[in-house]
């Protein structure tokens, strides 16, 4: 661009080159850009079927690039990029390096949160780990093996013997306590939440919790499994496998696809999802702080 562009023409290249924020205005751009990707972007899909796209009510915000939204991210307490190649990439990576980071993790498809990541690497503190390989795995229709009969809703009157196991469940999974710094009362209101929606699963055997999981997002085409955990003094015995496929069976009567995404280095937890019926699409990576 020429010293002497005209300055409109100077700020209209500007605001499309840069990532921008959507409001209300773009819902049914954003919604088919989301119905194009339903399992990989089930987490944001959901949100905005419920929420629309003003920042307040969605919790977050949706960015886009280029004139044609050719590039989507998701801004909230999970940073995720749901499409657009590197341009709309380093957009993105700009717009999160000007707001600082706020996000607990960046989340998606591999071939968007890797490139994403290696932009804002350099400007972000180090992560506290990098999960690069984490197979996205989907099941359309019941489980292939025999549902835990066992396993039903959690009861709100249950809250008190269901958190520990989705304290234990957190702290294996991603490492630190959600307890600390609010004592929990955060990570309370998001399992009372679930609990409350019909969407967290367990297998009681009296007060004791020996399977859990959860549909962490439910979208109106899919539903995300998230928590999966077993008892350290009961695995081995195929309680996993079971309770898991009774959560697909619920969501099979719900008219939902059944999706998740796994560690790729967790082989008894794949193999059994593989037995469930589920097939991978794709893979995920998770960047978390």
């Amino acid at each position: 661009m020429g010293i002497g562009a005209p300055v409109w023409h100077r700020r209209q290249v500007l605001r499309v080159a840069g990532a921008r924020l959507l409001d209300d205005r773009d819902r049914p751009v954003v919604r088919a850009a989301l119905d194009a990707d339903p399992v990989a972007s089930c987490m944001v899909a959901a949100r905005v079927e419920v929420a629309g796209l003003d920042p307040w009510r969605l919790g977050g915000e949706v960015w886009a690039s280029g004139s044609r939204h050719d590039g989507l991210c998701f801004s909230g307490a999970n940073l995720v990029p749901l499409r657009g190649e590197r341009p709309a990439i380093r957009s993105f990576a700009d717009r999160a390096r000007r707001h600082g980071r706020s996000c607990s993790s960046i989340v998606g498809r591999a071939e968007l949160v890797m490139p994403l990541w290696e932009e804002l690497a350099p400007h972000w503190a180090p992560a506290r780990e990098v999960r690069a390989d984490q197979p996205l795995m989907v099941l359309p229709g019941p489980p292939s093996v025999t549902p835990d009969p066992a396993v039903r809703p959690v009861r709100p009157d249950e809250l008190d013997r269901y958190l520990p196991a989705a304290i234990s469940m957190f702290i294996e999974e991603v490492g630190v306590d959600p307890r600390a710094g609010d004592g929990g009362a955060g990570y309370r209101a998001r399992v009372a939440e679930l609990v409350s929606a019909g969407r967290a699963f367990a297998r009681f055997e009296g007060d004791q919790v020996v399977f859990k999981a959860e549909i962490g997002a439910l979208s109106s085409r899919v539903g995300q499994i998230q928590g999966v955990w077993v008892h350290p003094a009961c695995r081995g015995h195929g309680l996993g496998t079971a309770g898991t496929a009774a959560v697909v069976e619920r969501l099979a009567g719900m008219n939902r696809v059944s999706s998740l995404y796994v560690n790729g280095f967790n082989h008894v937890a794949r193999a059994s999802y593989t037995r469930i019926g589920f097939t991978q699409i794709a893979s995920f990576s998770t960047i978390l702080f």
